[in-house]
């Protein structure tokens, strides 16, 4: 039954994995995502649901170990952080080809290379332009809570059965390590072998019973059969977009600035959007649960209202260029970030907001010039 506990988010997503119903979890340690195998193996999950937890040799083993699995129409997870998930793109990438639903956690640190253990944003462009090699996408959500770690692995689940495909749930090392209150939902039976045949045997390869055999596979020697499938996914790329974007839009109905922030940035955001409004300042935020699908038509109507708009970010500027393309040059957009492990205060962004955006000639006069081009 559902309960409600003191939590890491790693520790939370863990356990929502178990009570999912989730059939196996193949992974490998790194910081600062390594609770999350820690505690699948202390919990014993085989003992409460016959969950499979293994160690894998290495992370590029993880992968292939959730292909395979996946392949047969289990629940099957994995978790890593960045250097990690870098390891695990080509595996990634076969497995959005081969089109294999798994749940895959990346819990962010900084970068490029070995980088830092501290909290970062800066897998934003691996995470929603695909990562690996071909034209593939993944659908990405955003946790902001350790509620939302927990939350999301069943969600995931969700999404990568509806379209057959890897989802990625993308924290960092802030959100993993954080402790809060988390009300954990109720334990989800794992789905029996004879139900899987009922319910996937359309393509999953359970075993040959009175049927043509099932081949998994990403790869098509013939063009044409090689770009039928590439606007197959094209085409659910697209059915993804129409429904099941997730947004949220916190003071926004009055705003004349806007921030858009995700994950533990949103959190830092709404902060100074409090801050902002007791000055008198009108901001609103806009965060993205899925950064894949993204708020695209959400932002480009928001343009319309506001002054201008501050993408905060724990990276150098990644996520900035969605907005902008997103909004089509009708308002300015500026970049707010801290890197190497820093994590901004609500103090910082409110004032990166005065200084980029309220405070700066360019952007006071911009809709005055383009109104008078028009």
């Amino acid at each position: 039954m559902a309960e409600l506990k003191l939590m890491k988010g790693n520790e939370a997503l863990a356990e929502a994995a178990i009570r999912a119903g989730v059939d196996a979890y193949f992974g490998y340690p790194i910081t600062p995502q390594s609770e999350v195998i820690e505690y699948l193996m202390a919990e014993r999950p085989e003992k409460r649901t016959g969950m499979v937890v293994l160690q894998a040799e290495s992370e590029v083993a993880a992968i292939n170990m959730v292909y395979g699995a996946a392949s047969t129409g289990k629940k099957v997870m994995t978790s890593s952080s960045s250097p990690g998930i870098s390891l695990k793109q080509e595996g990634i990438s076969y497995m959005a080809g081969a089109e294999l639903p798994a749940v895959i956690v990346n819990v962010v640190r900084g970068g490029p290379g070995l980088g830092t253990i501290q909290p970062s944003q800066a897998d934003y462009f691996q995470s929603v332009k695909g990562g690996g090699h071909g034209d593939y996408k993944l659908y990405v959500l955003a946790p902001a809570s350790v509620q939302e770690m927990s939350d999301f692995v069943a969600d995931a689940f969700d999404i990568a059965f509806k379209y057959r495909t890897p989802v990625l749930i993308l924290s960092d090392g802030l959100i993993g390590q954080m402790m809060e209150k988390v009300v954990l939902r109720d334990q989800v039976e794992r789905i029996t072998d004879e139900d899987l045949i009922k319910t996937h045997g359309s393509w999953a390869t359970t075993g040959k019973t009175n049927r043509n055999r099932n081949i998994v596979t990403s790869l098509d020697l013939q063009s044409e059969k090689m770009e039928a499938r590439v606007h197959r996914l094209q085409k659910k790329y697209k059915q993804m977009e129409l429904e099941d974007l997730r947004y949220e839009k916190i003071d926004c109905d009055d705003a004349e600035y806007l921030i858009v922030a995700y994950g533990s940035s949103a959190r830092i955001s709404q902060k100074a959007v409090e801050i902002a409004r007791k000055k008198g300042i009108k901001v609103g935020l806009l965060r993205p649960l899925t950064l894949f699908p993204f708020p695209k038509k959400q932002l480009f109507e928001l343009a319309d209202q506001v002054k201008g708009i501050l993408s905060v970010e724990l990276n150098s500027g990644q996520m900035v260029e969605d907005v902008q393309l997103s909004v089509e040059h009708k308002v300015p957009v500026e970049h707010f970030g801290r890197t190497g492990g820093i994590i901004h205060t609500p103090e910082e962004v409110l004032d990166a907001l005065e200084q980029k955006i309220i405070t700066h000639g360019h952007f006071r006069n911009h809709k005055t010039r383009e109104s008078s081009i028009l």
